[in-house]
């Protein structure tokens, strides 16, 4: 990849019009030239430092927010409009740098007009940034690119990408009250530990007499806070850091992904998933022209489960050696009935791409159907939950003083 330099220049637009501005290129005549394709006369140009001054940016590691499905899906239904119209690739991607949202983004846009600026290819740049271009976008682009329907690819991507982006609206927006419910339970818990139970436990003493067990359970749990909440605040902020640098190790996949399908509520909903998004990337990366063995690799990287992935990587095997997808894809509990005997019946008949939509569009609707399902089980559950617990703290408190009288006598 081509480093690049800051330049500030002054120019002139196409109705004489002063402008001014900043732009990152290679070199100062790459800045000049560039100025030009979009339509404008410099007058001056100067290099000025990156990330000086006001301009600085700071990154925080584990909160440097990176770049998102939705971006990439905005910015390849964009490119994919453009390159229809007729637009030359290296102009396309300037336009993409300057206009999208996502700063992560326009870095990573411009590198890439940088490298297809020096001859390289548009894949094999987007290869270089792993951390912003998926395999299944970069493959998919690779073979739009040797196809020569890079627009049809690009157009596929966008619409696996904005699904993906609503099947996980769908999953966030059935978990976000149980979360808020069960942080809301923790926080009136601890809190009543820290400060209320303290004020009633001097109350009991001075009145002297023997609590209930309860009360005494109750009265111990508010001692301990005081060894317990930092405890857990350091634990917390440890994990915070360690699991989004280890989540994705094959240690931590290959103990935490087969629980996640075994789990008696969440477990069938999360191989639903996992096989709507096995079915959606396999039909675009069949659709672009990705060969079966690459797609079936590629796929079970970015199903999202260790489990998806070991499966496929034996199936890719079998196919290695002559046998069909659907057979061997039977032999693996992870994927049901239904979904190995749509596929057989897809290769069966050439029809494989449009079955694999198929299955993709079911499970899709199955998912949420669950969620609405799942959220309207939880909610009641969570309330029933939260009163039970801060009830029973309540109970437990005002136990005493059923028994006041006999004290004070």
């Amino acid at each position: 990849m081509v480093a690049t330099v800051a330049y500030a220049y002054k120019a002139r637009d196409a109705a004489g019009k002063a402008v001014k501005g900043r732009l990152d290129a290679a070199s100062e005549s790459a800045a000049m030239t560039r100025l030009r394709t979009m339509g404008l006369s410099p007058i001056s140009m100067v290099e000025v430092p990156q990330g000086a001054g006001l301009n600085m940016e700071i990154n925080i590691p584990g909160f440097t927010k990176g770049v998102g499905l939705k971006d990439l899906a905005i910015m390849s239904r964009q490119m994919a409009t453009m390159i229809g119209a007729g637009l030359s690739l290296l102009r396309t991607l300037n336009i993409l740098a300057e206009q999208t949202e996502s700063k992560p983004l326009t870095k990573v846009l411009i590198a890439v007009r940088d490298d297809v600026e020096t001859g390289v290819s548009i894949s094999d740049s987007m290869a270089q940034h792993a951390e912003a271009f998926p395999p299944l976008m970069v493959n998919m682009v690779r073979a739009g690119e040797t196809g020569g329907f890079l627009e049809g690819a690009l157009e596929s991507i966008a619409e696996n990408f904005e699904k993906e982006v609503k099947l996980r609206g769908t999953i966030k927006s059935a978990m976000t009250y149980p979360v808020i419910v069960l942080i809301m339970s923790l926080v009136a818990v601890i809190a009543m530990l820290v400060f209320i139970v303290p004020v009633f436990e001097n109350m009991f003493t001075n009145l002297g007499g023997q609590l209930p067990l309860p009360t005494m359970l109750l009265v111990y749990l508010s001692r301990s806070m005081v060894y317990v909440v930092p405890i857990l605040a350091v634990v917390g902020i440890a994990f915070a850091i360690w699991w989004p640098r280890n989540k994705n190790t094959e240690g931590v996949r290959k103990l935490l992904d087969p629980f996640k399908l075994k789990l008696p509520v969440f477990g069938p909903l999360l191989k639903k998933i996992a096989v709507a998004r096995f079915s959606r990337n396999f039909a675009n990366m069949i659709g672009a022209g990705v060969p079966i063995l690459q797609a079936l690799h590629i796929v079970g990287e970015t199903s999202g489960n260790w489990v998806v992935e070991q499966a496929l990587i034996k199936v890719a095997d079998s196919v290695r050696q002559g046998h069909s997808i659907g057979a061997p894809l039977a032999n693996e509990p992870v994927f049901p009935n239904m979904v190995t005997q749509m596929i057989s019946v897809g290769e069966d008949s050439g029809s494989l791409e449009q079955m694999l939509n198929k299955i993709a569009d079911f499970y899709d609707q199955e998912v949420e159907s669950a969620t609405e399902q799942l959220t309207a089980m939880i909610e009641p559950l969570m309330v029933a939950f939260l009163g039970v617990v801060v009830g029973g703290m309540i109970v437990a408190l005002y136990l005493p003083i059923f028994n006041i009288s006999t004290l004070i006598e």
